[in-house]
C-alpha cells in the first residue's frame, strides 16, 4: 500500500471514538437539541401514521417454504421486534391466515436481555429441520449463530454456536459447518470481514476447526457455499478481491481447489451441469468478443475440461439490460429493465436454450421475480413476483409452473391516490447525458410545491419504482412532490451506467443530480427554497456533496448513515471494501480526484448552507457513524444550522418498525419547518 498522505488536522477526531464517553455526551446532548427543534405535535401525529401503516395487519406477509410450509418473518406493534412464524399455502390464501409461531423475538430478547435483531435461518437440506439462526445486537452486521430445531421450535442444547462476529456459516451436513467468521487471530480482512473458511465439526472447538481456505488480508471477504444437488454434489471458495471482482473455485477431495476461469468481474451461477455467467465487461476469447451485460451458458463439465463454446441467452440493447437472474428447478428467471420497465422471461436449457417471455404483467409498474423453495432439493418452478408502483399498492403473485400468474395477496391502500400522478422526464447532465427521473406529485400541478429529490448513484443499485405507503400518507397527499433519479452510477442501464458513475465519475453522478435539481426549478415543479435532497449511504455522500458543491439548489439536505469524509474511510469499519467504488486515499493519483466529493473536507469558512439532518447509529458497524458526527461539528462551528440524531440502535438501517417510524417523521418534521416554513426552526 502507498504511503499515507499526510493529512490537516482533524479538531473532532475525537468524534470516531463511538464509545468514548465525551464522544457519547456529544451525541446524547445533540439527540436532545434534535428533539426539542423536531418532535412536535405534527411529528407524533406522523410517527403515528407512519407506524400505523407499517403494522397493519393486512400488510403483505412475504413467504418462502420450506417442506411445504410457508414460513414468514412478522412485525407489527404487538411484536415489535418479529415472529418468526409458518403456515401452509391453502392457509395463506385466505384473508386471515392462521399460524403457527416457530420463534418470538421479542419474548427472546426479554428472556435473554438482549437487544435482538432478526437476520434470518439457512436450513439443512434435505430435512429442514434444522437451522442456523443469526441474531444481530441492535442492528449491527455482526451476528451470533446458534443452532434451532425448527419441529421443536427451541435453540438445539449443546448444538453449534457462534459469538458475535461478521461472517456466518452454512451447513455440509448435519454434524459439520463450512464457517466463515471474523472470530479467531487473523481471521478477519482489512475490510473486518472473513479471510477464510474453516471446517467445523459437531462437539469440537471452534478455535481447533482445520482450515479448508484463506484469502489474503487485503482482500474483502471470503466464503463457502454448498451444491447438494445429487449426483452433482459441490462445495466453492470465493476470494472477494474488490467490491466489483472476486475468483471463485471449485473444491477438491484431493488437492487444491480448481480456480473457475472466468472474467474476476462477472457473475455466475452453476446449476446441475450449467454454467450461465452474466458480464460486466466485454469479454474476448479466441472465437469471439461477448459484450457487458450479455448473459452465457454452456455444459460446466464442458467448460472445466476448456470449451469456451458459449450458448448467448440475453443480449442487451441500448438501455435494456437485464438486472438478475435465478433459477427455479428446471428454467433461469430472467429479469429484465427495458428503459425502466420491468419484464420478466424464462429460459429453458437444452441442445438449444428456449427463452419465453412471461405475459400479463402490467406495463408500468416494477415486477420483482422472487424464488419461492428455500431449498434447493425441494425446488418446483413456481415463483413470485412482487409488484408494485410508486403510487399503486403492493400485490404478491404466485407464478404457477405453466406460466399462470395468480395474485396471492394485494396491500391495502395507504394513501389517497386519486389526485397523484407519476410521471417520466429527463434532465440533461453537464456533459450532455440525458438524466431520467420519476415525478410523483400532484396531477394538474399549478406552480411550486415542497419536493424531495432522492438518489442513490452507486454499486450498480438501480432506482425502480416502489409503493410510497407511508410517504404517500404524510408527504404527497398534502400537495407535495418526491422526485427519484435515475443517475450514473447505479444499474439502471447496465455495466456502462455505472461505470461512468465509479471513482473519477463519482462527481459526474453528483452533477446528475444537481441537473435534475435544476430541470425541476426550470420546469417550475419546485423552487430551490422549496427543494430537499435525501440520500443515505453513498445517498448520503451523494446529498452531502449537493451541500458543498450546490448550495444554492436546494433549500435543505436530508442526510442518512453517510459517508462523508473520504480522506479517512478506509480507515473506519467496512471502508476498505469500497476503494473499487470510490478510489484509496492513500494513493495520490485518487486522492486528487477524491478531494473534489469529500464532503467534509470541503465545508468552507463565509459560505452559507441550507439546513441539515444528518442521521446515523452507534450500531452501524458498516459505515461508521463518525462520518456524521464530525460533518455536524463542523457544520455547528460555521454557525450553520444543522440538526444531529443518532440513535443507539438500527446499524447500517432501522432495528425495527418503532424505529423507523420515529426517523422518517424526524425528516419530514425537518421538511416541514425548512421547506414549507411550518413553525421555522
Amino acid at each position: 500500500m502507498a504511503e499515507r498522505m499526510p493529512e490537516q488536522p482533524d479538531p473532532y477526531l475525537w468524534l470516531e471514538d463511538v464509545e468514548e464517553k465525551e464522544a457519547l455526551g456529544w451525541v446524547r446532548a445533540h439527540n436532545e437539541m434534535t428533539r426539542a427543534a423536531l418532535c412536535d405535535d405534527a411529528f407524533e401525529a406522523d410517527k403515528k401514521t407512519l407506524y400505523e401503516i407499517s403494522t397493519r395487519p393486512d400488510n403483505i406477509p412475504f413467504i418462502t417454504r420450506r417442506r411445504g410450509q410457508l414460513y414468514n418473518f412478522w412485525q407489527d406493534a404487538a411484536h415489535v421486534r418479529g415472529l418468526w412464524r409458518r403456515t401452509s399455502m391453502d392457509e395463506y390464501r385466505k384473508a386471515e391466515p392462521s399460524w403457527e409461531t416457530v420463534l418470538d423475538i421479542d419474548a427472546l430478547a426479554q428472556a435473554e436481555g438482549e437487544d435482538w435483531v432478526w437476520k434470518g435461518c439457512g436450513t439443512l437440506q434435505p430435512e429442514q429441520r434444522y437451522g442456523l439462526v443469526s441474531l444481530s445486537r441492535g442492528g449491527a452486521d455482526a451476528v451470533v449463530v446458534r443452532e434451532f430445531d425448527l419441529v421443536e421450535k427451541r435453540f438445539v442444547g449443546d448444538g453449534f454456536a457462534l459469538p458475535e462476529a461478521k461472517g456466518g456459516a452454512t451447513w455440509l451436513d448435519r454434524d459439520r459447518l463450512l464457517v466463515s467468521t471474523t472470530l479467531g487471530e487473523n481471521a478477519a480482512t482489512a475490510s473486518g470481514y472473513p479471510r477464510t473458511v474453516r471446517l467445523w465439526r459437531r462437539g469440537s472447538d471452534f478455535m481447533t476447526a482445520p482450515l479448508l481456505f484463506e484469502g489474503e488480508t487485503g482482500d474483502i471477504y471470503i466464503s463457502a457455499s454448498v451444491d447438494l444437488e445429487p449426483g452433482y454434489e459441490r462445495t466453492f471458495y470465493r476470494r472477494q478481491i474488490t467490491f466489483e471482482e472476486g475468483i471463485s473455485y471449485l473444491a477438491q477431495e484431493n488437492g487444491d481447489p480448481v480456480r473457475i476461469d472466468l472474467p474476476l468481474d462477472c457473475h455466475f451461477d452453476v446449476e446441475k451441469d450449467w454454467l450461465v455467467v452474466k458480464l460486466k465487461s466485454d469479454w474476448t476469447l479466441p472465437e469471439r468478443t461477448y459484450r457487458a451485460d450479455a448473459l452465457l451458458a454452456i455444459g460446466f463439465s464442458c467448460f472445466l475440461a476448456g470449451d469456451r463454446s458459449f450458448e448467448t441467452l440475453f443480449e442487451p440493447g441500448p438501455r435494456r439490460v437485464l438486472s438478475g437472474f435465478w433459477w427455479t428447478k428446471s428454467r433461469l428467471v430472467l429479469s429484465v429493465l427495458d428503459n425502466l420497465a420491468s419484464q420478466v422471461w424464462l429460459a429453458t436449457p437444452g441442445a438449444s436454450w428456449n427463452l419465453e417471455r412471461l405475459e400479463g404483467l402490467p406495463e408500468t409498474a416494477a415486477v420483482y421475480a422472487m424464488s419461492l423453495d428455500a431449498s434447493q432439493l425441494e425446488r418446483t418452478d413456481e415463483f413470485l413476483l412482487s409488484i408494485s408502483s410508486f403510487i399503486e399498492p403492493t400485490s404478491l403473485a404466485l407464478v404457477t409452473e405453466d406460466m399462470r400468474i395468480e395474485v396471492l395477496k394485494e396491500s391495502p391502500a395507504a394513501f389517497d391516490a386519486s389526485g397523484i400522478e407519476v410521471t417520466r422526464h429527463e434532465a440533461v447532465s453537464v456533459d450532455g447525458e440525458r438524466i431520467p427521473y420519476y415525478r410523483i406529485g400532484p396531477k394538474d400541478q399549478a406552480g411550486p410545491r415542497p419536493t424531495v429529490l432522492y438518489g442513490y448513484g452507486g454499486f450498480s443499485v438501480s432506482m425502480t419504482p416502489g409503493y410510497l405507503g407511508g410517504i404517500g400518507k404524510t408527504w404527497l397527499e398534502r400537495g407535495n412532490v418526491w422526485v427519484v433519479a435515475n443517475i450514473r452510477g447505479g444499474g439502471e442501464f447496465g455495466a456502462a451506467w455505472h461505470k461512468a458513475g465509479m471513482r473519477e465519475g463519482k462527481r459526474l453522478s453528483h452533477d446528475d443530480f444537481a441537473a435534475v435539481a435544476r430541470d425541476l426549478a426550470e420546469r417550475r415543479v419546485t423552487t430551490p427554497a422549496q427543494l430537499a435532497a435525501y440520500g443515505g449511504s453513498n445517498g448520503g455522500l451523494l446529498v452531502g456533496n449537493m451541500l458543498t458543491r450546490y448550495p444554492d439548489l436546494f433549500g435543505a439536505i436530508w442526510c442518512a448513515v453517510p459517508l462523508l469524509d473520504m480522506r479517512r474511510y478506509t480507515r473506519l469499519l467496512a471502508g476498505p471494501s469500497w476503494v473499487a467504488e470510490y478510489g484509496d486515499p492513500d494513493r495520490p493519483e485518487d486522492w486528487a480526484y477524491m478531494a473534489g466529493f469529500s464532503a467534509y473536507q470541503n465545508l468552507e469558512e463565509g459560505q452559507s448552507y441550507p439546513p441539515v439532518l444528518l442521521v446515523t447509529s452507534r450500531r452501524d458497524d458498516r459505515v461508521h457513524p463518525g462520518h456524521a458526527r464530525k460533518m455536524a461539528a463542523r457544520l455547528e462551528a460555521l454557525k450553520q444550522t444543522v440538526f444531529f440524531y443518532e440513535p443507539d440502535d438500527g446499524g447500517h438501517g432501522t432495528a425495527n418498525k418503532e424505529q423507523a417510524a420515529f426517523l422518517t417523521a424526524l425528516g419530514l418534521s425537518f421538511l416541514r419547518k425548512t421547506l414549507t416554513g411550518e413553525g421555522k426552526a
